[in-house]
């Protein structure tokens, strides 16, 4: 069946904003978003500005597709009822899998932390979420006996959500940090922590 060429113009568009999307994480990765100009992300990306203007209507809307791309990757690779520690352990995979991804968000999170920059509200939304989504998973732990009834979720979320912040900025520093053995021994030690004991 031959392609109908309103179909074909869809793929090649797709294409193009995959490739324009591509371009500005490794840009904003290196750059930061202050330094990197649009035009500087079509010319690499090989479209003109108006082509990237198409698609992204200001580079507000660019630096939150590139977000929703790394909450998407995060999406598809992780599972939010599963065992908390486990799903700490796998986050390791996530770094070597995309380093891009956790490249920009690093930089993009640095540059938004005063309040009127252009991703801040997202990026407070996002930490915030990471917390609750832990302290969810504690929590489950605790009421199916796997935990210790006595910690606090919300604070050991915190621990954690910090954690895995300072480890993205730790492994961007030093590519050959063991990750896999790092990430085992932190939850071996939150294994033994979260133990219920008699006391609990």
């Amino acid at each position: 069946m031959q392609e109908r060429p309103y179909e074909a113009l869809l793929v090649k568009g797709e294409e193009r904003k995959r490739r324009i999307l591509d371009v500005a994480q490794r840009l904003l990765a290196s750059n930061g978003w202050r330094n990197t100009a649009l035009s500087q992300i079509a010319k690499e990306a090989g479209v003109s500005s108006a082509g990237l203007l198409h698609h992204f209507e200001s580079k507000a809307q660019l630096l939150h597709a590139v977000l929703e791309r790394r909450d998407a990757d995060d999406d598809q690779h992780s599972d939010r009822s599963g065992d908390l520690l486990e799903e700490i352990v796998h986050v390791a995979e996530r770094f070597e899998r995309s380093p891009e991804l956790i490249g920009t968000f690093a930089v993009l999170q640095i540059e938004n932390l005063e309040p009127d920059a252009p991703l801040h509200e997202r990026i407070v939304s996002r930490y915030q979420a990471s917390v609750s989504t832990v302290a969810a998973g504690i929590r489950r732990g605790q009421q199916d006996g796997r935990y210790r009834t006595d910690l606090d979720p919300d604070l050991r979320a915190v621990e954690i959500v910090a954690f895995l912040n300072g480890m993205e900025t730790s492994w961007l520093l030093d590519r050959t940090i063991p990750l896999t053995e790092v990430f085992r021994e932190y939850t071996n030690s939150l294994a033994k922590d979260f133990a219920p004991t008699k006391a609990s």
